[in-house]
C-alpha cells in the first residue's frame, strides 16, 4: 500500500467529494497502482486531465504511485501552451471534431452552427460512441462520467452546464474553439459541409419572398436542404452571439 498526497486544480474539483476540493489530501493506493487508477478512484475521468506532476516532474498515466509521492493534477490549460510538459497522451486533447452523446443534441446542433464536425445520434449506444471516437479521432462530449473512464477513451470532455447555450459557451471557452469557428458552413441536420449553389438551380424551390430578396444560397449534398441568410440565419446569429466570428 502506498500513501500519497494529491491536489486537484480548477474544475477537476467538481468531481471530488466536498472534503477533498481545493486542498491537498492523502490517498491510499494499492501496490503498483497507476496514477490513472488513483485519479479515477476519486471520481475524476482521465479524459479531463491534461497534466500530472509527481514530485515536480511531469508523468504519464502509467506512472506507479509510490509511498510519499506528492501529485498535482491539472485540467486543460486555456491560457498557456504547455506542450513541452505533456505526458498523458500522445496527441493533443484539443481536437475540433466531436461526437456527442444522447443528452447533448442541443449542443451538437450549436457546434454545427459554428461549423464544427459534430456527430450526434440519440440512438447510438456507448460502445459505438467509443468506437467511432477512436476510429475517427473525435472528442466525446458527454454528461456521463462513466463513459469517460472507459479504457479505450482517450479524448473526451465532461459537460458541466445543463442548458445548450451555456454548454456551447463552456466548450468553446474550454477548448479555445473561437478562432477555429466557421459559422453556417455545415448542415444543422446532417453535419455535412454546405456547398454554394447558383440561385437559378434552386429557384423553383424558394418561397417567393426569398426568391425576390436573396442572392446567396448553400445546399446540403446529403439531405438537399437549402440555406440562405434570411430570418433563420439571423436567429442563429443572435443565438450564437459573440461566437459568430
Amino acid at each position: 500500500m502506498a500513501l500519497a498526497v494529491f491536489r486537484f486544480f480548477e474544475e477537476l474539483n467538481d468531481f471530488l467529494a466536498p472534503p477533498r476540493r481545493k486542498r491537498e489530501f492523502e490517498l491510499a493506493c494499492a501496490e503498483a497502482a497507476t496514477v490513472k487508477n488513483a485519479i479515477e478512484s476519486v471520481g475524476v475521468p482521465h479524459t479531463e486531465v491534461e497534466l500530472i506532476v509527481a514530485n515536480g516532474d511531469s508523468v504519464d498515466f502509467g506512472y506507479r504511485v509510490r509511498d510519499g509521492d506528492r501529485i498535482a493534477v491539472y485540467p486543460v490549460f486555456e491560457a498557456f501552451d504547455i506542450t513541452p510538459l505533456l505526458r498523458v497522451r500522445p496527441e493533443p486533447l484539443r481536437d475540433p471534431r466531436f461526437i456527442a452523446d444522447a443528452q447533448l443534441g442541443g449542443l451538437a446542433r450549436r457546434l454545427r452552427m459554428l461549423g464544427f464536425d459534430t456527430l450526434y445520434d440519440n440512438h447510438l449506444p456507448d460502445d459505438e460512441i467509443r468506437r467511432r471516437a477512436a476510429a475517427e479521432h473525435r472528442t466525446i462530449l458527454t454528461r456521463d462520467r462513466q463513459l469517460l473512464i472507459c479504457r479505450d477513451v482517450t479524448h473526451g470532455c465532461y459537460v458541466h452546464a445543463l442548458k445548450p447555450p451555456e454548454q456551447l459557451r463552456e466548450i468553446v471557452e474550454r477548448l479555445q474553439l473561437g478562432g477555429k469557428a466557421r459559422p453556417f458552413t455545415r448542415c444543422l441536420c446532417c453535419n455535412v459541409p454546405l456547398q454554394a449553389v447558383d440561385k437559378a438551380a434552386v429557384l423553383d424551390r424558394l418561397p417567393p419572398a426569398v426568391a425576390r430578396g436573396q442572392t446567396q444560397f448553400r445546399r446540403c449534398a446529403a439531405c438537399d436542404r437549402i440555406y440562405w441568410p434570411g430570418d433563420h440565419f439571423r436567429r442563429m446569429r443572435a443565438a450564437l452571439g459573440e461566437f459568430f466570428l
